[in-house]
């Protein structure tokens, strides 16, 4: 944080992701001075590591598809997957508001959009669930415009980014898989690797931006525009209540200062994916919280529900799961461990999943959140949540599992350090895990009898819309389902995990955080993951953490500044000075 000094401004915004920037960006746009604080360096938060996909039915971008629906629909859909959970008023604001946002920031700032039109929902099954046209994604974006700004991006997760390269879904992805069995794909590939490692040798990162970080820089850019100020190493320690009402916060560490605000605070902090306590309270599987590893940057750890419940609000706990679970697998690094999110490879054929039983326990297929549900309900009462993820070596060397990536990449450094399991026969390879080698042998025979005519007859996989777009469309007939056959064979051990966490604080239509008596607090807003999740704990559709995000970054913005949410073409834009 720059010089210590108190300070006043009309805005102030806890948490640099996407949430929090596109209410910094959006107040700043409707007159307001704003200043966003970050605890961390790095600007971006968990956004930063994301896809970058939200989910915004009937957005711009598919109406100009010929994707025309009618708002009942998606809140049909919402009502079938919510049950009890529906909660009328937020959804109602969300789908409102949610088109209105997207032409907002594709007319009025930075931030330009790609279209989600070929992704289904995640629930085929469920009334008015649709095959596309309810998502869209932050198109990619050159960092340079960044200027000096760029070393303060969040770089993309080490993880899931070769020699730090973010690499986008759709085409961008099935370059890099097919760059060994493809000439123009080979090409693709080469120009993008080059490229990156040019930008990286001057400038110590990629300059080309896809997916969450295209996010956050092309909302940075668009703060930065409007004046926005953002301290970064500046946590945000209480709030300054006068009369009832949140009139700034203290920041900073042994000598904190006060920063008030006039028109209110917006908490959105990131949630709690790494506070112990909150975890060992809300997720049944990890009674002491360090039974769960969460893909989410480690300084998330509540520090805005913290806030929110010393100014009198209340975090939720009724929801039906307290987190975005995902399959993740722990990487060694030379301190701690790496979290890997199983997003990709599920879905692609000659690959099974499978506790220590031997045996298979859901549509591998499916969404990461549906498949985690499933092993909570497979995992004996005490036990440890864990499963493997079993290949041969033609899957292994065309997707890559988990961190172990494909050709032409090796696998000795992963085999050395334990992360990645390989024998010649599926029995040795479940003896190394400590699997039921009998029960294992049964189940991948039985997978692969169905396996080669493109069935799977235990768990459906492939069948549903949402499978099928992740799988491989080179195989069929179907694009998820291929036997496991040919040695050496490879296990990665799975453990709970998540992308986040979907328990927040109480907060109304207009983003307000809610006190035991459900009255708004007067000057507090809730957006991202410091708001309670407007799913229950649901998970229907990708993108349903940032799609919510940036719409109630939206609405809090106009609520805080005055200006009704049908009227802000009208206001003026303030000038990149302020």
């Amino acid at each position: 944080m720059s010089a210590a000094k108190n300070r006043e401004c009309d805005l102030i915004v806890v948490g640099s992701g996407a949430g929090g920037l596109a209410t910094a960006t959006t107040a700043a746009y409707l007159g307001l001075d704003v200043i966003v604080i970050e605890k961390e360096k790095w600007i971006g938060g968990t956004t930063a590591w994301s896809g970058g996909w939200m989910w915004i039915p009937r957005n711009p971008l598919a109406v100009e598809a010929g994707i025309v629906e009618d708002v009942a629909a998606p809140r049909a859909y919402l009502e079938a997957e919510l049950g009890e959970a529906f909660d009328a008023p937020r959804v109602d604001a969300f789908l409102e508001q949610g088109p209105r946002m997207v032409a907002f920031f594709r007319e009025r700032t930075r931030l330009d959009f790609i279209d989600g039109n070929a992704i289904p929902d995640f629930h085929d099954r469920s009334p008015h669930s649709v095959k596309g046209g309810r998502s869209v994604c932050a198109a990619p974006f050159d960092g340079r415009a960044l200027g000096p700004d760029i070393a303060r991006l969040r770089p993309p997760l080490e993880e899931i980014s070769p020699f730090g390269m973010g690499v986008g879904s759709g085409a961008d992805m099935r370059h890099f898989l097919s760059a060994t069995r493809d000439t123009r794909s080979f090409a693709y590939v080469a120009k993008r690797v080059l490229r990156h490692a040019a930008e990286t040798a001057r400038f110590g990162r990629g300059l080309w931006l896809v997916g969450g970080n295209a996010l956050v820089a092309r909302l940075m850019k668009s703060a930065n525009d409007l004046g926005v100020t953002i301290l970064t190493e500046a946590p945000a320690r209480a709030p300054l209540i006068e009369n009832g009402r949140v009139v700034g916060v203290e920041v900073g560490g042994q000598t904190p200062v006060e920063i008030r605000a006039r028109r209110g605070v917006v908490l959105a902090s990131g949630g709690f994916p790494h506070d112990v306590a909150r975890k060992a309270a809300m997720f049944p599987h990890a009674p002491t919280g360090r039974e769960h590893w969460s893909a989410a940057p480690e300084g998330n750890v509540g520090d805005g529900l913290a806030i929110g419940e010393a100014a009198g609000g209340r975090v939720r706990r009724d929801l039906s799961d307290a987190g975005a679970w995902a399959p993740v697998s722990l990487t060694p690094r030379r301190e701690g461990f790496g979290r890997f999110p199983h997003l990709i490879e599920r879905a692609k054929p000659g690959l099974i999943m499978v506790t220590r039983a031997g045996r298979r326990f859901a549509n591998e297929a499916d969404s990461y959140h549906d498949v985690m549900q499933a092993l909570f309900a497979a995992t004996p009462k005490g036990a440890s949540v864990e499963a493997f993820l079993i290949c041969d070596h033609d899957f292994q060397r065309r997707y890559g599992l988990g961190r172990a990536r494909p050709r032409p990449f090796s696998v000795r450094r992963w085999i050395n350090n334990g992360y990645l399991k390989r024998a010649g026969s599926i029995a040795d390879l479940a003896r190394q895990c400590g699997v039921d080698a009998e029960a294992l042998e049964e189940t991948v025979n039985t997978f692969n009898a169905g396996a080669a005519e493109g069935r799977d007859d235990e768990f459906h996989r492939g069948e549903s819309p949402y499978n099928r777009v992740q799988g491989d469309p080179e195989r069929t007939p179907n694009p998820c389902v291929g036997p496991i056959a040919r040695a050496p064979f490879y296990a990665v051990k799975i453990v709970a995990g998540s992308l986040g966490t979907f328990a927040g604080l109480k907060t109304d239509a207009d983003a307000r955080v809610l006190d035991v008596e459900d009255r708004p607090i007067e000057g507090l807003y809730a957006v991202g993951a410091d708001m309670s999740s407007i799913m229950g704990g649901r998970y229907p559709a990708g993108g349903i953490t940032l799609g919510p995000a940036m719409t109630f970054g939206y609405i809090a913005a106009h609520h805080a500044s005055g200006v009704p949410l049908d009227n802000n073409r009208a206001a003026p834009a303030r000038s990149p000075q302020g």
